[in-house]
């Protein structure tokens, strides 16, 4: 039985959700606050986590950013009341997975978790770990990025969403193929959320060089070339 944990301290909301997630036979752990979230979600096995933003001790953004801090790789589907791009932003950069705003219908939450638990890392390959184009060059095993000599810090999603273009080279990437691969979420097309990381990548490996890399087509997608 699979098992999900949820940090919800809305105790009405939580009791909703374990009710929902275990009559579709997961096994569910819930508590009721952030430091809690992070003591429990940090030492036990996981499948999944549902996390809220808004709880008292530590928010749903200090967990998630902790857990990925630790190593701790389970993917995410973070909670919140705030419905806004740069709210959205903000979960998916600490390192969740998917959003779902509140109030939500529980068989959107079940396709979601259901999605998430299907998911398989669509760019990483172990048979290769040396990425390359022109003079940008990453390592996907250190998680070292370059370019012409230079290190370029990136976060956890910016160096998903480079890989990918890596891996795909002069290739149109449409912005649903890139949200699906990167964050395995159908896309919306009332947010800007990845239009924000393409600028958030640009900024990092093309500021200072005369020669950009990744380019728009306008209505299409992106592309490196």
């Amino acid at each position: 039985m699979l098992k999900i944990g949820v940090a919800e301290d809305d105790v009405k909301i939580a009791d909703l959700l374990q009710s929902a997630l275990e009559e579709n036979g997961y096994q569910v752990q819930t508590v009721f606050n952030g430091i809690d979230a992070f003591d429990c979600f940090s030492t036990s096995n996981f499948e999944l986590l549902i996390i809220d933003i808004m709880m008292p001790g530590l928010s749903g953004i200090q967990v998630c950013k902790g857990l990925h801090e630790k190593g701790i790789q389970i993917p995410i589907l973070m909670l919140t009341a705030m419905g806004t791009v740069d709210d959205k932003v903000t979960g998916l950069n600490a390192g969740a997975d998917d959003y779902l705003v509140k109030p939500f219908h529980l068989k959107e939450l079940l396709a979601r978790v259901s999605a998430l638990l299907r998911r398989q890392p669509p760019v990483i390959s172990a048979s290769n770990h040396q990425l390359s184009f022109e003079d940008l060059y990453m390592d996907t095993s250190s998680k070292e990025v370059t370019r012409s000599g230079i290190n370029i810090e990136l976060s956890a999603k910016e160096f998903i969403l480079l890989e990918l273009f890596l891996r795909n080279p002069n290739r149109l990437l449409s912005r649903q193929f890139i949200a699906e691969q990167v964050w395995d979420i159908h896309f919306d097309t009332g947010t800007n959320v990845i239009d924000v990381y393409i600028n958030f990548l640009r900024k990092k490996i093309e500021k200072g060089f005369n020669r950009k890399l990744i380019h728009t087509k306008i209505n299409m997608g992106y592309i490196l070339k």
